[in-house]
């Protein structure tokens, strides 16, 4: 019978943690945000953190993350850790990178 119920702790561990890298105000910038936000909202909704890092605000930050391109985002769990470069517009392609089916 499947009444068994899931631990907890398997929730917690799908829970995406994402870090998004962005440069001020710019057009590239914002699209990165509002496409990563609906994506969140519309596929994992409740189940998510998204830090949003302004790299002229946080110039330490992205030095240590060794950026290569912005905006960037890193998802840090779970793992393994991806990374995903531009404005996050191609739906298919960042729920591929963050590991996510389409349903």
């Amino acid at each position: 019978m499947n009444s068994e119920t899931q631990p907890q702790s398997d929730e917690e561990e799908e829970r995406y943690v994402l870090r998004l890298f962005i440069i001020g105000a710019s057009l590239n910038s914002m699209r990165a945000v509002a496409n990563l936000k609906e994506i969140c909202e519309k596929y994992i909704k409740d189940n998510y953190s998204l830090e949003i890092v302004d790299v002229h605000q946080e110039k330490s930050i992205a030095a240590k993350e060794q950026l290569i391109a912005l905006p960037m985002l890193i998802k840090l769990s779970p793992s393994p850790e991806r990374r995903l470069i531009g404005d996050m517009s191609d739906t298919p392609k960042v729920l591929k990178g963050l590991g996510i089916s389409q349903m």
